[in-house]
């Protein structure tokens, strides 16, 4: 086998490295705003705007259109149940650079009631708020567990449905949301008793 030469060496075409996508959502090209529409209407919104974005050929000043989802955990017929949902109903992020004619693509989207903040200047969220709502690479952050959201409240009457209390009824006196924990007042004989269940030991009532 013959040895390669330097400038042989140089000639030969070695793949491109793979450009490897910033760290964090904020430093991609143009600024996130916030624009608000009718809750329920997200995702046509998000629809409509990609829709005209690609019509009137903004392609090189509107990016991106994002409705902001999070993880929740439920708990469903007494088990764990881990749902996606809008953080901001209501609300879309746009990634754009921001002159008169990406703001009237925009603003003029059926759908579109308008930017937030100043309404024919809008201010661009900073990096802490573009991180915060939509988060970093995965390589960069772990993952985040997602947020429990309970079904039920402080002062709620709940079933108790597992463990020794099973069946009786009781008042919730708190919620602990980092434990997956509640204490419930429940009656026993006549007296009511504090007791600490998990989420999955109880029931709306």
């Amino acid at each position: 086998m013959t040895d390669l030469t330097h400038d042989q060496l140089e000639a030969v075409d070695l793949p491109a490295p793979e450009a490897q996508p910033p760290a964090s959502p904020y430093d991609l090209p143009g600024s996130w705003y916030v624009i608000h529409s009718y809750s329920g209407y997200e995702n046509k919104v998000k629809v409509n705007l990609e829709t005209r974005i690609r019509s009137m050929h903004r392609e090189d000043a509107i990016f991106d259109v994002c409705i902001p989802m999070e993880e929740v955990v439920e708990i469903k017929g007494g088990r764990k149940v881990t749902v996606s949902r809008k953080q901001f109903p209501g609300y879309l992020l746009v990634r754009m650079f921001m002159d008169d004619d990406s703001w009237a693509v925009v603003r003029n989207t059926p759908g579109v009631t308008g930017f937030v903040g100043n309404a024919n200047k809008p201010t661009p969220l900073s990096r802490r708020e573009v991180e915060r709502i939509l988060g970093v690479r995965k390589d960069q952050e772990e993952k985040k567990a997602p947020r429990y959201k309970p079904e039920w409240e402080v002062g709620e009457t709940v079933r108790v449905v597992e463990g020794p209390f099973a069946d009786f009824n009781g008042v919730i006196e708190d919620i602990n949301l980092d434990q997956s924990k509640v204490r419930v007042l429940v009656d026993i004989f006549g007296r009511e008793t504090p007791v600490e269940l998990g989420f999955e030991q109880i029931q709306k009532f």
